[in-house]
Protein backbone atom coordinates (compact mmCIF):
# COMPACT_ATOMS: atom_id res chain seq x y z
CA UNK A 1 0.00 0.00 0.00
CA UNK A 2 1.27 3.28 -0.88
CA UNK A 3 1.26 5.78 1.90
CA UNK A 4 3.00 9.80 2.07
CA UNK A 5 3.24 11.06 5.51
CA UNK A 6 3.49 14.87 5.62
CA UNK A 7 5.78 16.51 8.69
CA UNK A 8 7.30 19.63 10.35
CA UNK A 9 3.97 21.68 10.20
CA UNK A 10 3.29 24.13 13.00
CA UNK A 11 3.55 27.64 14.33
CA UNK A 12 6.31 29.76 12.66
CA UNK A 13 7.24 33.28 13.15
CA UNK A 14 6.89 35.76 10.58
CA UNK A 15 10.85 35.66 8.73
CA UNK A 16 11.36 32.17 10.11
CA UNK A 17 11.63 29.16 8.02
CA UNK A 18 9.75 26.36 7.02
CA UNK A 19 10.93 22.75 6.42
CA UNK A 20 8.18 20.62 5.75
CA UNK A 21 9.37 16.78 4.60
CA UNK A 22 7.07 13.76 2.98
CA UNK A 23 8.00 10.54 3.61
CA UNK A 24 6.76 8.01 1.38
CA UNK A 25 6.21 4.26 1.80
CA UNK A 26 5.24 1.42 -0.50
CA UNK A 27 6.98 2.92 -3.63
CA UNK A 28 10.68 4.85 -4.32
CA UNK A 29 9.89 8.14 -4.44
CA UNK A 30 12.50 8.19 -7.40
CA UNK A 31 10.41 6.93 -9.80
CA UNK A 32 7.34 9.15 -9.75
CA UNK A 33 6.39 12.71 -10.13
CA UNK A 34 6.01 14.19 -6.75
CA UNK A 35 4.47 17.55 -6.03
CA UNK A 36 3.50 19.53 -2.55
CA UNK A 37 0.63 21.51 -2.70
CA UNK A 38 -0.83 24.18 -0.11
CA UNK A 39 -4.68 24.99 0.65
CA UNK A 40 -5.43 27.88 2.80
CA UNK A 41 -8.87 28.47 4.42
CA UNK A 42 -11.83 29.38 2.33
CA UNK A 43 -9.01 29.06 -1.21
CA UNK A 44 -8.50 26.29 -3.43
CA UNK A 45 -5.58 23.90 -2.83
CA UNK A 46 -2.51 25.37 -4.71
CA UNK A 47 0.46 23.45 -6.78
CA UNK A 48 3.79 25.14 -4.73
CA UNK A 49 6.58 22.98 -6.46
CA UNK A 50 7.55 19.35 -8.22
CA UNK A 51 10.49 16.96 -8.35
CA UNK A 52 10.16 14.43 -11.54
CA UNK A 53 10.89 11.20 -11.99
CA UNK A 54 13.41 11.56 -14.41
CA UNK A 55 15.10 14.11 -12.48
CA UNK A 56 14.72 18.25 -12.37
CA UNK A 57 11.72 20.17 -10.69
CA UNK A 58 9.95 22.86 -10.80
CA UNK A 59 9.03 25.91 -8.47
CA UNK A 60 5.81 27.99 -9.02
CA UNK A 61 7.31 31.70 -9.47
CA UNK A 62 4.08 33.25 -8.37
CA UNK A 63 4.89 36.12 -6.26
CA UNK A 64 2.97 35.05 -3.03
CA UNK A 65 4.85 31.53 -3.35
CA UNK A 66 7.98 32.51 -4.85
CA UNK A 67 11.09 31.11 -2.44
CA UNK A 68 10.33 27.69 -2.00
CA UNK A 69 12.55 24.87 -3.00
CA UNK A 70 11.99 21.07 -3.53
CA UNK A 71 14.52 18.23 -3.04
CA UNK A 72 14.08 14.61 -3.25
CA UNK A 73 16.26 12.40 -0.78
CA UNK A 74 16.45 8.96 -2.38
CA UNK A 75 18.54 7.10 0.37
CA UNK A 76 15.61 8.28 2.79
CA UNK A 77 12.88 8.11 0.33
CA UNK A 78 11.55 11.58 1.33
CA UNK A 79 10.62 14.61 -0.51
CA UNK A 80 10.98 18.20 1.25
CA UNK A 81 10.08 21.84 0.79
CA UNK A 82 11.89 24.84 2.30
CA UNK A 83 11.41 28.13 2.36
CA UNK A 84 13.04 31.32 4.80
CA UNK A 85 11.37 34.42 5.10
CA UNK A 86 7.87 33.20 5.75
CA UNK A 87 4.61 35.54 5.80
CA UNK A 88 1.60 35.23 7.58
CA UNK A 89 -0.21 34.79 4.16
CA UNK A 90 1.76 31.67 4.01
CA UNK A 91 -0.10 30.06 6.39
CA UNK A 92 -2.52 26.81 4.86
CA UNK A 93 -2.40 23.27 4.77
CA UNK A 94 0.50 21.59 3.31
CA UNK A 95 -0.05 18.69 1.52
CA UNK A 96 2.55 15.89 -0.34
CA UNK A 97 1.35 14.92 -3.49
CA UNK A 98 2.15 11.31 -5.86
CA UNK A 99 1.73 9.61 -9.09
CA UNK A 100 0.93 12.20 -11.34
CA UNK A 101 -1.63 10.99 -14.13
CA UNK A 102 -0.20 11.30 -17.80
CA UNK A 103 -0.98 14.22 -19.76
CA UNK A 104 -1.66 16.13 -16.49
CA UNK A 105 -0.29 19.18 -15.13
CA UNK A 106 1.99 19.34 -11.95
CA UNK A 107 0.01 21.85 -10.67
CA UNK A 108 -3.31 20.17 -10.94
CA UNK A 109 -4.74 18.83 -7.78
CA UNK A 110 -6.95 16.26 -9.78
CA UNK A 111 -4.00 14.81 -11.43
CA UNK A 112 -2.45 12.76 -8.74
CA UNK A 113 -3.60 9.53 -7.21
CA UNK A 114 -2.17 9.37 -3.94
CA UNK A 115 -2.04 12.63 -1.31
CA UNK A 116 -0.51 12.77 2.62
CA UNK A 117 -2.78 13.62 5.31
CA UNK A 118 -1.65 17.60 5.31
CA UNK A 119 0.38 19.06 7.89
CA UNK A 120 -0.40 22.89 9.15
CA UNK A 121 1.89 25.80 8.83
CA UNK A 122 0.57 28.67 10.85
CA UNK A 123 2.93 32.08 10.64
CA UNK A 124 1.70 34.44 13.18
CA UNK A 125 3.59 35.94 16.13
Amino acid sequence: ESRLVESGGGLVQPGGSLRLTCAASGFTVSMYNMAWFRQAPEKEREGIAAVYAGGGETVDTDSAKGGFTISRDNAKNTVTLQKNSLKPEDTAMYYCAAFLRPGRAWNDPDGYIYWGQGTQVTVSS
